[in-house]
């Protein structure tokens, strides 16, 4: 079995025709049929269905298909791997992203590892942390950064490392009556109504554990509004009298023109101002093969 034989049967299996799949690798009709013809006779398998003028993908061909994209893609990392030994004069990294990360902590960062390579293409997506979580396990991202816990189930596939952290901070815009006397103590969280983040984002995923810790169970809150970013949280705080848990990086300019505030929260004896960390984790896939440009970025991040 050749690398060439897995590429031509798997563009028949796209296509499920003989043509079309020669059309798009630039080679003839007989050409496919005889390579498909020779994985067949060599193996004992049928990996198509001849009907008419149309064909179906056997069993058979299904488990070659899904086992073929794997190899490929393996060998697609290798080659990367080999052209980045010419002193990472080109390549590309693909990151994921969760927002805040994004929009906020790693521009810095991108632009620090650029002036040193200047000729690797970074291509980064910004998502929820679940999502990014799900894209680094499926090989989507060669390093994934998210502000919240890896959910069970990927916790084996997913290296993690803090790369740094922020803090989730209580904010509350003019037209709330914390904005007045933004000191409160930690039963007073239940008195108002609340705008969170969509479930699967890392800040949603934080706040609800600091309320665990703190006693407060999420169905006590009132919560009024959810949103998938934390620019529409800011854009509802402003005008509104409820309140939102959000991260510092975020609203340094608020801050600064006094359209939001921040509220200081403390134990119910008022002797413990309590906080809200939360790390940054750099995720790897632990079986997939890691570029040297990941590796260097990887290590500006934790610079």
């Amino acid at each position: 079995m050749t690398l060439e034989q897995l590429r031509i049967f798997l563009a028949v299996a796209e296509h499920l025709h003989f043509t079309r799949a020669a059309e798009e690798l630039y080679i003839t009709q007989p050409a496919v049929s005889a390579a498909v013809q020779s994985l067949e006779q060599w193996y004992g398998v049928k990996l198509f269905h001849r009907i008419g003028r149309h064909i179906e993908i056997t069993d058979a061909g299904i488990l070659l298909q899904n086992e073929a994209k794997d190899i490929l893609d393996r060998v697609k990392l290798m080659e990367r791997g080999l052209r980045e030994l010419n002193d990472m004069q080109r390549g590309e990294l693909k990151l994921g992203t969760s927002l805040t990360i994004g929009n906020y902590w790693l521009p810095a960062k991108i632009s620090q590892f650029q002036e040193l390579y200047p000729n690797i293409s970074i291509k980064c997506t910004l998502a929820n942390t679940e999502e990014i979580c799900d894209g680094t396990a499926a090989g989507l991202f060669d390093l994934g950064l998210i502000e919240a816990n890896v959910k069970p189930p990927l916790q084996k596939t997913l290296v993690q490392e803090e790369i740094g952290s922020d803090r989730l901070l209580i904010v509350v815009g003019k037209a709330h009556p914390w904005y007045v006397n933004p000191v409160i103590t930690i039963d007073r969280l239940r008195e108002t109504a609340w705008v969170m983040r969509e479930s699967g984002s890392g800040t949603q995923q934080v706040f609800e554990q600091a309320l665990l810790d703190w006693g407060i169970d999420l169905s006590q809150l009132e919560i009024l509004l959810v949103l998938s970013s934390g620019e529409m949280v800011k854009s509802a705080l402003e005008s509104s009298d409820r309140a939102a848990a959000i991260s510092e990086l975020m609203v340094q300019k608020e801050f600064q023109l006094d359209i939001l505030r921040k509220v200081t929260v403390v134990s119910s004896d008022r002797q413990q101002k309590l906080e809200i960390k939360r790390l940054f984790l750099k995720l790897t896939h632990n079986q997939r093969f890691q570029t040297r440009i990941a590796k260097v970025f990887g290590e500006i991040l934790c610079s």
